[in-house]
C-alpha cells in the first residue's frame, strides 16, 4: 500500500482553463514517484482526459460553478487524502467573481475538513494589473476587487503551506499578511528534450498563450508588417482569455491575412512542433499575473524569446536563468527592432537559445515534484532530513521510508 495518498486539484488538459497545462505535467512528475498514490482531481468536462501513468483521474469539480468547493471536499474524503495540492490562480475557479472566490476558499475548507493542504498560488491580486487583466472597469470597482481580492487571499493562507513561483510574493505574503509558512516554489520546466534542434522554419514569429486581457496580439501583427518582409508570417496559438471571448475572432476578421496564421487550441502532443516551427516566440505582454510556463516552454524547446520590459517577467529571468531580447510594450516600433535583431542574428539567436535550453535543464519538474513531496512529508510530522540527503532518482522512496 503507499504511505501517502497526494489528491491534487487542478485544470487539465485538454481542458484551456488556467494551468491546464501545467497541471498535466505536474501530475505526471508525481506520477512517476514510488510509494505515492496521486489522485488527480481535475474538472468535470466531456472531454477524453489523458491517461497518466500512476495517477488516478477523478472529475471533481466544474469551472463557474458554486458548488466548487463542497465537491471537492467531498472527493477528498472519498479518496481519503493525507495531503492535497491546490494548482491555482485567481482564475482557475471561475471567471465570475463570485465563483473564483469561492474555489480559492477550497484549501481552508480542506483542512477544516481534515485534509492537509499546500497551495500552488501562480499569482497575487497586489501584482495584477486588474484593467489589463479584466477585471477593474473604473478605479472604484478595482478598489473594490482588491479588497475581496485581499480577503480571499487571507483565506488562501489557511494552507498550511503557500507556495508562490515568483520571490516578490513571498515577500509580500509574508510583509502584509504575516505568512511565515508562505515560501518560494520552483516553477521548473516542463518534457525537456535531449538536446535542441534549429527551428524548421527561420521566418516564423509565433505567440502562445490565452489572449484579450493583458495578451493583445495587435502590436505584434503591426510590428511584424512594419518589417515589410514577404517571408515573415505570424503564428497566433492558443485561445482567447475567459474574460474576453470573441477576441481573436475580432481580431482576425479585423487584421487577418495571408501573413497571419490564426492556429486555435494546441494539443499537447503538438506544442513542441509548435515551438521547433517557429524563429522567436514573442510575449506581447502589457502586464503579468505570474511566471510564464510558455517562457519555460520555449527554453526547452530552442526558440529564442522576445520579452516586454515588466517586471514579473524580468524577475523570472532573473530568477531562473533565463534571457531574451527585451522591448518596450508601449512601441510597436521597439517590438520591430527586437524581431529584426533576433531574424537577422542567427549567432545571437543560438546563444539564447543555447542559453535557456541550459536554464530549463536545470530544474525539471521532476525535481518540484519531489519538492513538494518534501513538504507533504514536514506537514505530515516526518522527517525530510534523509530524503534530502540521498540522490534525486531515490528521493521520494527513502523519504517515504523514514519515520
Amino acid at each position: 500500500m503507499p504511505e501517502l495518498t497526494l489528491a491534487v486539484v487542478t485544470a487539465l488538459s485538454p481542458s484551456t482553463t488556467t494551468l491546464a497545462e501545467y497541471g498535466l505535467h505536474l501530475l505526471s512528475a508525481l506520477g512517476r514517484k514510488e510509494g505515492v498514490r496521486v489522485v488527480a482531481l481535475v474538472e468535470d468536462l466531456d472531454v477524453d482526459y489523458p491517461e497518466i501513468e500512476g495517477v488516478e483521474v477523478r472529475r471533481a469539480w466544474r469551472f463557474n460553478s458554486l458548488g466548487t468547493p463542497v465537491r471537492i471536499v467531498r472527493e477528498l474524503r472519498y479518496v481519503d487524502a493525507d495531503v492535497v495540492l491546490f494548482n491555482a490562480h485567481f482564475t482557475s475557479f471561475g471567471s465570475s467573481k463570485v465563483a473564483a472566490a469561492l474555489g480559492l476558499m477550497t484549501p481552508w475548507l480542506s483542512r477544516l475538513s481534515g485534509t492537509r493542504a499546500i497551495t500552488l498560488l501562480h499569482n497575487i491580486v497586489e501584482t495584477v494589473d486588474l484593467g489589463a487583466a479584466g477585471f477593474g472597469a473604473s478605479s472604484f470597482v478595482e478598489k473594490i476587487l482588491r479588497g475581496i481580492g485581499t480577503a480571499v487571499t487571507w483565506c488562501v493562507l489557511r494552507s498550511n503551506v503557500v507556495a508562490t513561483t515568483m520571490p516578490r510574493y513571498v515577500e509580500i505574503l509574508r510583509e502584509k499578511y504575516g505568512a511565515s509558512h508562505a515560501v518560494l516554489a520552483p516553477h521548473g520546466a516542463f518534457d525537456v528534450p535531449d538536446e535542441p534542434r534549429p527551428p524548421t522554419n527561420p521566418e516564423a514569429v509565433m505567440s502562445f498563450g490565452k489572449f484579450g486581457t493583458y495578451k493583445k496580439i495587435e502590436s505584434l501583427i503591426d510590428a511584424a508588417r512594419s518589417l515589410e518582409r514577404p517571408d515573415v508570417k505570424v503564428v497566433i496559438a492558443g485561445g482567447d482569455s475567459p474574460n474576453t471571448p470573441g477576441y481573436l475572432a475580432d481580431v482576425e476578421a479585423r487584421m487577418g491575412g495571408q501573413d497571419v496564421d490564426f492556429v486555435g487550441y494546441v494539443a499537447e502532443e503538438d506544442v513542441e512542433d509548435l515551438f521547433r516551427d517557429a524563429q522567436v516566440a514573442v510575449f506581447p505582454y502589457t502586464a503579468t499575473t505570474g511566471s510564464s510556463g510558455v517562457l519555460h516552454q520555449a527554453g526547452a524547446f530552442g526558440c529564442a524569446p522576445i520579452l516586454p520590459r515588466i517586471g514579473d517577467l524580468e524577475d523570472l529571468i532573473q530568477e531562473e536563468g533565463f534571457t531574451g531580447v527585451f522591448f518596450d510594450p508601449d512601441d510597436t516600433d521597439d517590438l520591430a527592432r527586437a524581431i529584426a535583431l533576433v531574424l537577422d542574428n542567427e549567432e545571437e539567436r543560438a546563444r539564447i537559445a543555447a542559453h535557456n535550453y541550459r536554464a530549463a535543464c536545470g530544474l525539471t519538474l521532476d525535481d518540484v515534484a519531489d519538492w513538494y513531496l518534501i513538504h507533504a512529508g514536514l506537514i505530515l510530522g516526518r522527517d525530510a532530513r534523509t530524503y534530502l540527503s540521498v540522490p534525486r532518482r531515490t528521493r521520494a522512496k527513502s523519504w517515504l521510508s523514514t519515520s
